[in-house]
């Protein structure tokens, strides 16, 4: 199911500070991209709504399986778009700010060969 890039944004927010702090609540990803706390509620009502998250009883928000599928993904072409633009001398910011906006429109079958070719040349390919 394809969804919006917004939605993917959120999805992958969710994950990298879940791996970094543990827990997410509302207030930590509206911290995080700079967005108000009311837009933030809204995208997660939804999000929950379509089974991408839940809501625990503490406030804390946790990735449901297709919410995780769809966050590592774009996690793991985030690292490697990143990580590839960086070796070919694009700085680290401007290398971060392109990855992001490329994983969402890049289709499998080109970031596959992407990554297939890095492989060749012995760059690492996952994001782990």
């Amino acid at each position: 199911m394809k969804i919006q890039q917004s939605a993917e944004n959120y999805l992958e927010t969710i994950l990298m500070l879940t791996a970094k702090n543990g827990s997410v609540r509302s207030i930590d990803i509206a911290n995080e991209l700079g967005y108000s706390k009311p837009s933030v509620s809204v995208a997660m009502k939804n999000l929950r709504e379509n089974g991408y998250i839940d809501v625990m009883g503490d406030g804390s928000i946790v990735l449901l399986p297709p919410g995780r599928e769809i966050a590592e993904k774009l996690y793991t072409r985030h690292t490697i778009l990143s990580e590839c633009l960086m070796r070919l001398g694009v700085s680290k910011d401007t290398a971060v700010e392109d990855a992001c906006k490329i994983e969402h429109i890049l289709s499998d079958e080109s970031f596959d060969a992407i990554r297939k070719h890095l492989g060749e040349f012995g760059i690492p390919t996952d994001s782990q």
